[in-house]
């Protein structure tokens, strides 16, 4: 696969996706490990609430509207994000959940990455694009923020 030529005003958004990979990597190598699901579940808390959960908002306020709310790759993503928002919201840390945050978080951050921001990148003005830099900067904060957590259960 070739790699993808962001804009550079999407790159910090496309930097925000490769720590989502990270995430549901590690998310499965607990898995497979057979850690318990308790704690893959408090890393899971931990990710959506200091950078998922802002990354989605980021998106629906400045992204989305780039394309409209009723185009079919909008729909999806929006439809996207509240089923992770409600799968990470679910307070039972069972296997199958956390299988499903897993599998879902990786399929919806390659749709974002291979479809949509593409069509993003090929349909936004200058002045949107300006925009979006400017409201998301980017920067090495954020993989230093999400790699400070201590329990590394996928080691």
């Amino acid at each position: 696969m070739t790699p993808i030529r962001r804009h550079n005003a999407l790159q910090p958004l496309s930097h925000d996706h490769h720590l989502a990979l990270l995430a549901s990597w590690k998310i499965r190598m607990g898995l497979r490990k057979s850690i318990e699901p308790q704690r893959i579940k408090k890393f899971c808390d931990f990710f959506y609430t200091s950078h998922l959960a802002g990354h989605f908002k980021l998106e629906e306020e400045y992204i989305f509207p780039i394309l409209g709310a009723k185009h079919e790759l909008i729909t999806k993503a929006l439809a996207d994000h509240h089923a992770l928002s409600g799968l990470f919201a679910q307070e039972q840390a069972d296997i199958n959940t956390l299988s499903r945050i897993e599998m879902e978080l990786e399929e919806h951050i390659r749709f974002e990455e291979r479809i949509l921001f593409d069509e993003i990148q090929q349909i936004a003005t200058e002045e949107q694009l300006s925009r979006i830099a400017a409201i998301h900067p980017g920067g090495k904060r954020d993989i230093a923020h999400i790699e400070s957590w201590e329990d590394e259960f996928w080691l």
